[in-house]
């Protein structure tokens, strides 16, 4: 079981919109909602380049990228929004002996301090944007996490609230389940869409196969 991170298991793209405002305002931009929006569900890299080049920014892309991290984590550190039924599927899962991996284009270290905050072993392994050549919706992110629990990707099921993030998972062959979050992600052929994990049980993911 493949699982992504901010807008998934964790209801934080709103901390992350909050961060990239207050770098702007930094460098005198007027950052509205739609230029949060538009960097939902990409890699840091990707977006720490775009942040720069939009601001004019005498920032490194990684300096960029450190402030957006220690500010989401710091609002991480008072309260972790989580996604409704994530948390009891995540639980049940591990119950039931499944495999779990974190699939996150964030930065190793806030993965694994929210991690170290579940108060159940959770995951297997993590792969974060900083362990990846090529971030999501490349499938390299997904393949790694399969290939570290030692599995095939087709026989996984991921899950993603971004278009960008679906298309990752689903190029690399498993059965990926879009649970839209603030984005609408478009129906196209042969793909899953939920509206909730709230009441999902591990028998509706194994109805997947």
């Amino acid at each position: 079981m493949l699982w992504d991170l901010d807008g998934t298991l964790i209801d934080s793209e709103a901390y992350w919109m909050n961060s990239e405002r207050e770098l702007a305002l930094e460098h005198g931009f007027d950052w509205q909602a739609q230029d949060g929006l538009d960097l939902i569900g990409k890699s840091l890299s990707v977006s720490g380049l775009h942040l720069k080049e939009k601001f004019g920014s005498d920032l490194e892309v990684s300096e960029i990228i450190e402030r957006l991290t220690s500010r989401v984590m710091g609002q991480l550190a008072t309260h972790i929004p989580w996604r409704p039924g994530a948390l009891e599927l995540l639980l049940e899962l591990r119950s039931a002996g499944i495999k779990t991996a974190l699939v996150t284009m964030s930065m190793s270290r806030m993965a694994q301090k929210l991690v170290d905050s579940i108060e159940f072993n959770a995951f297997d392994v993590i792969v974060a944007g900083d362990q990846v050549s090529q971030g999501k919706p490349h499938p390299e992110p997904y393949l790694r996490a399969a290939e570290l629990l030692a599995v095939d990707p087709t026989h996984c099921v991921a899950l993603e609230d971004s278009l960008t993030g679906l298309v990752s998972a689903e190029a690399a062959g498993t059965k990926a389940i879009g649970i839209p979050n603030l984005m609408k992600i478009p129906e196209a052929p042969g793909r899953i869409l939920w509206s909730t994990l709230q009441g999902v049980k591990l028998e509706d993911l194994a109805a997947l196969f």
